[in-house]
């Protein structure tokens, strides 16, 4: 009987470990990328095309390779990061995947370019689908260039699981701000379709943060700084006022590498308690340095998750630090009990003695006996002056009081006027009224009675109905109405941000927006959409790039329905607003005018109807 196992041929199994390590152009990025860091280079450009699909390209100044690593380094298990097993626990390396460029060549069209400094020619290397086309000598500058192309060109099934160019793109951009992020002395610049989205010079944490996410950021940073046996701390934590509802801006690195650790994430929250509102997140920038024994950073394919040898010394170390630099800076409130220097003498009143107050006593004044009131000028309405001799006592007061009362007690004759009786204190029209009020429950539901029994309506997501099928007719139609503004708004996103902006402007100026200008890290709004008010334009239209920030549909009618959608969850009257009777009537009324009033942009049912014979049922128990 013939043996059923085999071994693989090679360019079958680095297609098989491709789909592990290279999952989407952003992977060959991160590869590449971090290559050329730990290749020491101080200048790195990344060049892309079509998000990736036909070119991705790194060009580094760094050590170069000889003729013989130039052609090694694509062979399976081959580095030049470790040497043995013992080195996986004290790295100070990036990549150390000794099937990356393996992976890469075998689903991709790869052309090296590599230059030793003590070398007067490099090596110009072409490989097509794991096979070596050819390896020539060329003229070329010191250091390294890797050209992919053509990514998955001989997987189409994998290349037809790639997501838009938008949301691949988006991915490329995390990849390649984490890398620039980790190595601020180092010079990175990004091109993509020929356009330069990046160009960041060398330069301190602060500057390189400030540099990819735009200059508005500076103001919004506090520093963080701590130092002990078990970790080092340093970077910015983002000040309260400033957090958003996505989790956009929240890094961490250990020892230059990018990790995700929601531990550390759950110690920093806690250094915010008490100062964000419900559902925002913080920004924060946060660079570790810690022994390379005590992690282990090799329980995860992409490298992005560590393990921690004492995680919770550093998850109490991490939160105070936090929680100190926002009290330092005067971000949180904190107790004051030094002197408050408003209560200081005045230097004019300093050396003067108090002036006591004087009280004088009339000891003959006896407030029962006979007071001879003196003679005392009075002005008459006139305007001239008259004198009066007046002596009163307390009998007086009761003089002609008997009189008095005996008159008000004779009795009077009273007359009223007859009045016709109705067989209602209400009108008709008035009682129909009354059983058809709409009532709001909890400032949540409004409750309508009908003749079957009674409609419970959730206000928020009948709000999300009117709206939504609003903005989509007037997108759809082109007429939007805009309120131009008196005073235009200058509105600061970072580049990612500005990115999706350009890409969606057509569909957000049919919704009623107005754009005067579209600068690289800010856009001036000069008209808004009626149902917009000018305190909440930035809200919406940071949740609208929150809400589209894992990419656009590609189709136009997918845009609409997307950005209709986020602007009706921005905008909807919320859970605990109080609405007026006529405000309830509106809502219900517009939510039943609407297409589809039974369920909500996002598929929840809007209303629900009780019948008199459920509530019947529930008293005959």
């Amino acid at each position: 009987m013939s043996s059923i196992i085999q071994l693989l041929p090679d360019h079958v199994a680095n297609q098989i470990a491709a789909g592990e390590v290279v999952q989407r152009p952003a992977s060959v990025v991160k590869e590449l990328l971090e290559n050329a860091v730990d290749a020491k280079a101080d200048d790195i450009k990344l060049i892309v095309k079509d998000a990736g699909k036909s070119l991705v390209q790194v060009i580094d100044n760094g050590v170069g390779m000889s003729p013989q690593d130039a052609k090694l380094c694509f062979a399976r298990h081959a580095t030049s990061k470790i040497r043995n097993a013992e080195d996986l626990f004290s790295l100070h390396t990036k990549g150390f995947r000794g099937e990356a460029l393996a992976s890469i060549a075998a689903i991709a069209h790869v052309e090296m370019k590599t230059r030793q400094s003590n070398e007067e020619l490099g090596t110009h290397l072409i490989i097509e689908g794991s096979k070596f086309v050819s390896q020539d000598v060329a003229v070329l500058p010191q250091g390294t260039s890797f050209a992919i192309k053509n990514l998955f060109f001989n997987i189409p099934a994998r290349r037809n699981f790639l997501k838009s160019d938008t949301v691949e793109f988006r991915h490329i951009l995390d990849e390649f701000q984490r890398v620039a992020m980790a190595h601020p002395q180092i010079h990175f610049t990004m091109y993509h379709n020929g356009s330069e989205m990046f160009n960041l010079p060398a330069s301190n944490l602060r500057q390189r943060i400030v540099g990819i996410f735009g200059g508005r950021t500076n103001e919004k940073l506090v520093p963080i700084a701590e130092s002990t046996e078990i970790v080092s701390l340093e970077g910015f934590a983002g000040k309260p006022e400033f957090s958003k509802k996505n989790k956009g801006e929240q890094f961490f690195f250990v020892n230059d590498r990018f990790i995700k650790s929601g531990y550390l994430h759950h110690a920093v929250m806690a250094a915010y308690e008490g100062l964000l509102k419900e559902g925002c997140q913080p920004s924060y920038f946060i660079y570790l340095k810690v022994p390379p024994h005590s992690i282990d950073i090799n329980i995860h394919p992409t490298k992005t998750e560590i393990k921690f040898d004492d995680e919770h010394a550093l998850y109490a170390i991490l939160r105070a630090s936090v929680k100190h630099s926002l009290g330092q800076f005067s971000v949180s409130p904190v107790l004051d009990f030094e002197r408050d220097a408003s209560l200081d003498t005045p230097y004019g009143y300093k050396d003067r003695d108090a002036i006591l107050p004087t009280i004088e006593v009339d000891a003959a004044f006896n407030p029962f006996g006979e007071v001879e009131v003196k003679e005392k000028k009075q002005v008459s309405p006139s305007g001239s002056y008259h004198r009066k001799n007046e002596h009163a006592s307390w009998e007086s007061l009761y003089v002609g009081l008997k009189h008095d009362t005996e008159t008000i007690a004779e009795p009077v004759e009273m007359q009223f006027e007859t009045e016709e009786v109705t067989a209602s204190l209400f009108d008709e029209s008035e009682t129909a009224a009354q059983e058809n009020r709409m009532y709001q429950l909890h400032r949540k539901y409004i409750v309508n009675p009908i003749k079957s029994g009674m409609v419970i309506v959730d206000q928020q997501r009948a709000h999300q109905r009117v709206l939504y099928e609003q903005f989509l007719t007037n997108m759809t139609v082109r007429q939007a109405s805009s309120q131009q503004l008196l005073f235009p708004l200058n509105m600061y996103f970072s580049t990612i941000e500005m990115s999706l902006i350009r890409e969606l402007q057509p569909s957000l100026e049919n919704t009623g927006f107005v754009f005067s200008e579209i600068n690289h890290d800010h856009v001036v709004v000069s008209g808004l959409p009626v149902n917009v008010a000018e305190s909440e334009a930035s809200i919406v239209m940071e949740e609208l790039l929150s809400d589209l920030q894992d990419g656009i549909p590609e189709t136009s009618f997918s845009q609409n329905d997307s950005i209709a959608k986020s602007m009706a969850k921005s905008l909807a009257v919320k859970t605990g607003t109080l609405l007026a009777e006529r405000e309830q009537e509106n809502l219900v009324n517009g939510l039943f005018a609407c297409k589809e009033p039974d369920v909500s942009p996002f598929g929840k049912p809007t209303f629900i109807t009780l019948r008199v014979e459920d509530i019947d049922k529930k008293f005959a128990i």
